[in-house]
């Protein structure tokens, strides 16, 4: 079986395992040479670590039934994103709204501001110009298809 068919298969037990929990769902499957597999999941209002621990046991017996790699020679690690890592689904997107965000652009350029709105095509990020009473917001509409990456800014 080649590296993308396991892959793929992973994916698919992942997606069985999330079935009967639709308020999680599956950001991204990473597999590492050394047979390291790294699963990121996340919910819409996020995810626990006992969940993650959850999600880990359940995964794990399902890959061992399939016998993906041989005599078990793989780990395993089920984890959420991080809130350092770039949103990538329009999920992460929704449950993001309000929240300060930096977009990233392809054309190298950043906008930072709220995350107003999100839609299948676009996002709204609401922006703040000058100081108190002078403080202008401007709304921007901002298509996917321009977006390299978008990341969720820490507020302290």
């Amino acid at each position: 079986m080649s590296a993308e068919q396991i892959l793929k298969k992973i994916e698919q037990l992942v997606a069985e395992l999330l079935l009967s929990e639709p308020e999680y769902f599956l950001i991204e499957v990473k597999i590492k040479p050394t047979n390291n597999i790294k699963v990121y999941i996340d919910g819409d209002k996020g995810i626990s670590i006992e969940k993650c621990v959850y999600f880990n046991r359940m995964l794990y017996k399902k890959i061992e039934d399939v016998h993906l790699f041989p005599a078990g020679d793989f780990s395993l690690e089920v984890s959420s994103p991080g809130i350092d890592k770039p949103l990538k689904l329009q999920r992460q997107y929704l449950k993001n709204i309000g929240r300060n965000v930096e977009v990233a652009f392809i054309d190298g350029s950043k906008k930072e501001g709220k995350l107003l709105q999100a839609t299948n095509q676009d996002i709204i990020l609401e922006q703040v110009s000058g100081k108190g009473k002078k403080a202008e917001k401007q709304q921007l509409v901002i298509p996917f298809s321009n977006i390299k990456t978008t990341t969720v800014q820490i507020q302290f």
